[in-house]
């Protein structure tokens, strides 16, 4: 029996958030060190302080001997089982009993894991390991294995005003809840101007602005008195649709409330404002999935390459943005071909909506999804179709009727245990 399963790379939508503790890691060479360094700098670390070393398990025993040991430490040995076994040995002589210990391994061995978790290691990895085995590994060890999943933050993000991505996250978050039959939040963050409310044809309710105004006290209680119900499966977390107040707030606020909410449903839209601010950038950069919608003009391709630039470089180790090409077809409007728009941002465009004025101009009047209004429509097609990708779920066959799933159980246990109960 080998331990050929701990080199899997988790789902990177499923990797949790690592909380505000101390990190020491002592690697014994470049490589690993550079991987580590890697995952100190991902997005699910920012809260961890984390110090990355060369020394190996020798170093950190060393380095303990005069200081007390932080909350993990993670040390690596290309020894086999009798060295590890040593080695760890003269470093539980100054490792505190609170430190979890995590070991990075070069023998893929069945007898030294047991030996390991018998002497009350947390973890043992075996190399070649990835940035996100790494940030895995460590929050696993604060995760409470009775506490629900947490729901994935599905960001939408528009090139310029008007390009439709608030209507986009609108309807995606109607399929999320009517036609894939899975608890969403809509949560509104255009606070002054936002039109999730007038979409859905509902008056309100409580609002984002009144979670902003104190986030320490943001609970589930005072998230359920917030939010609105738009349908079975459908809540809204609403903007105020105001200007007589300033909309001004910190990253660290919209942080808070966001983590409350992902408890709550499996699945978070969240529609983010077309302005440019400290707390956009941070939020768009921690959520699970980011959405760009654009139309096929100039601004909107420069503006969706500075985006896409940004988001890569700022998430290495998270799928990359898709992209929305809306409204494409406009009767007499010059237009960047869908084709060299995608080529000019080195991805393909996850959907093309085309110009469909009537059905969406019907929907917005109605206070009603595209579905409702225009259910057979290419448009309506083509949002159903993306809202099954979004969620990872294979769509149904029309012989069928029944759909797959299996992928989305796996990116979403929290559905699945409500189903198996």
């Amino acid at each position: 029996m080998t331990l050929a399963a701990q080199t899997a790379t988790p789902n990177n939508a499923m990797v949790s958030l690592v909380p505000r503790i101390s990190i020491g890691i002592f690697c014994d060479n470049p490589q690993s060190a550079a991987v580590m360094q890697a995952a100190a700098n991902d997005r699910r670390m920012a809260k961890a302080h984390v110090n990355v070393e060369t020394s190996g398990i020798v170093g950190a025993t060393a380095a303990y001997a005069q200081e007390a040991t932080p909350n993990v430490v993670i040390v690596e040995s290309h020894g086999d089982c009798a060295q590890v076994m040593a080695e760890l040995g003269r470093f539980a002589e100054v490792c505190q009993p609170n430190t979890k210990v995590i070991v990075i391994g070069h023998v893929n061995d069945i007898v030294l894991y047991r030996e390991l978790m018998k002497n009350h290691v947390s973890d043992y990895i075996v190399a070649p390991f990835s940035t996100l085995q790494i940030i895995d590994s460590i929050a696993g060890i604060y995760s409470d294995p009775k506490a629900a999943p947490l729901g994935r933050i599905i960001a939408f993000v528009g090139t310029k005003g008007g390009v439709g991505s608030s209507t986009i996250a609108h309807n995606i978050a109607y399929a999320f809840s009517n036609n894939l039959d899975t608890e969403t939040i809509l949560t509104d963050l255009d606070l002054s101007f936002g039109t999730s409310a007038l979409n859905f044809n509902h008056d309100g309710g409580g609002t984002f602005y009144e979670a902003l105004s104190a986030p320490e006290r943001v609970d589930s209680t005072l998230l359920d008195r917030l939010m609105s119900k738009l349908g079975n499966k459908l809540s809204l977390l609403n903007g105020p649709g105001t200007i007589e107040r300033d909309m001004t707030f910190d990253s660290q606020a919209v942080d808070t409330v966001l983590e409350v909410v992902r408890k709550a449903a499996p699945l978070i839209v969240v529609d983010i404002p077309n302005a440019w601010a400290p707390w956009v950038r941070h939020t768009l950069l921690n959520a699970d999935e980011v959405i760009i919608t654009a139309s096929p003009e100039l601004p909107s391709l420069r503006n969706a390459k500075n985006l896409m630039d940004m988001l890569k470089a700022g998430r290495p180790n998270d799928s990359v943005p898709k992209l929305i090409l809306n409204n494409v077809g406009v009767p007499k409007r010059p237009e960047i071909p869908a084709a060299d728009f995608s080529k000019a941002l080195g991805i393909e465009a996850s959907a093309i909506i085309p110009h469909d004025p009537q059905s969406f101009g019907q929907a917005q009047g109605n206070g009603q999804m595209i579905f409702e209004v225009a259910p057979k429509s290419k448009s309506a097609e083509i949002l159903e179709q993306l809202s099954y990708e979004l969620a990872g779920i294979a769509k149904p066959s029309a012989k069928s009727g029944k759909f797959d799933l299996s992928g989305f159980m796996q990116k979403l246990p929290l559905l699945k245990s409500k189903r198996e109960k």
